[in-house]
């Protein structure tokens, strides 16, 4: 089983942590007055073990897949969207490309299990574990040997990309369907009733709202799962997509790189992550609050504060990008700007 050992994914040591913090105390500011740009620069100073970190070939990996609970109604588009949009991705036509091409990030985009099959291109990376899940509300959206293949896959994936000089990732998915996957993880891992959970995804009117809320709640019911065994909830109420990307966040925190997380699909899968590695959570920065409903509880429950909340609800890892340069920002301050004494700028007097 990969990566199913405890304690895998060490804490970055904190030996630097002082050396980080008087740097950044002796540029020329007030102190703390780059607010949680001092944070980020450290955490990623403390991943990189280095005063001068360095984000090398940030890279978007943005894992597509369908999902069997479509059949059940919940949401407003056909399961033949998830298609549509992977071929948008593809052509360059949706907002992930703008942003990526944007901020010079790499886009790779993966069929993890879409109910279609691609042409072969260079543009996608095919790691298609099935033709879609099953429909959680009737039996296990996946098996557990699914569940360990999309982690060995999403590792894979990472592995070749560090290989290539990446040691940033960012995370983004498609699915319809994936809020309803999401919702449910996040009841049972942060003990929450579904209704607390449960947003519009797509865009569902009030009735299509409540009719999601019921049919994911006696789902969860029929399951009857705690939250003692986060592989078998993924491979419950899981998307090959949600799978596939928590095999990816954690051989990327495995291999000390800096992750990007964008929204509530994403942060679900963290959710499981951080249920099998709790120290990943220190090789995350959290990019956005998404107006999606259950977001907000989600960080609250990680106990974590996101860059930005400009009311983002798209998913395919577009708050991630969006918050890139803010962390591009945070590195490049650390390591230019300059400090009191070689600028020759007097600091602060003490008053006595």
């Amino acid at each position: 089983m990969l990566m199913m050992k405890k304690n895998t994914i060490s804490r970055p040591s904190q030996a630097l942590r002082e050396a980080l913090t008087e740097k950044i105390n002796h540029k020329t500011k007030p102190l703390g007055a780059l607010g949680m740009l001092e944070s980020i620069a450290t955490q990623i100073g403390l991943i990189q073990q280095t005063l001068t970190p360095r984000l090398n070939q940030p890279t978007m990996l943005v894992f597509a897949g369908d999902h069997g609970i479509v059949e059940a109604g919940v949401s407003p588009f056909p399961q033949a969207v998830t298609a549509q949009m992977v071929l948008n991705f593809l052509q360059g036509g949706a907002a992930i490309n703008v942003f990526t091409l944007q901020n010079n990030m790499r886009l790779r985009v993966v069929d993890s299990g879409v109910n279609y099959e691609f042409e072969p291109t260079p543009s996608l990376i095919n790691a298609k574990i099935a033709m879609g899940t099953r429909n959680f509300l009737i039996e296990p959206a996946m098996s557990v040997a699914q569940c360990q293949e999309a982690f060995a896959s999403g590792a894979a994936i990472v592995d070749a990309e560090v290989a290539d000089g990446c040691n940033v990732f960012a995370f983004g998915e498609m699915g319809i369907g994936n809020t309803s996957a999401a919702s449910c993880l996040m009841s049972i891992v942060c003990g929450l009733p579904i209704k607390q959970c449960v947003g519009r995804g797509t865009g569902l009117d009030d009735a299509g709202l409540a009719r999601k809320v019921d049919v994911l709640a006696h789902a969860i019911v029929q399951h009857g799962l705690d939250d003692d065994d986060a592989m078998q909830i993924l491979a419950t109420f899981g998307g090959f997509e949600i799978a596939m990307m928590v095999g990816a966040m954690l051989r990327a925190a495995e291999r000390q790189c800096t992750l990007l997380i964008d929204g509530f699909i994403t942060t679900s899968a963290l959710l499981i992550a951080a249920k099998l590695q709790p120290n990943i959570l220190h090789y995350c920065i959290f990019t956005h609050c998404s107006d999606e409903f259950g977001h907000k509880h989600m960080l609250k429950f990680l106990k974590v504060q996101p860059l930005l909340q400009i009311d983002l609800r798209l998913g395919e890892g577009t708050g991630a990008a969006l918050a890139y340069p803010l962390v591009l920002a945070a590195v490049n301050f650390l390591n230019t700007m300059a400090s009191f004494s070689s600028a020759s700028v007097s600091e602060k007097l003490e008053i006595h």
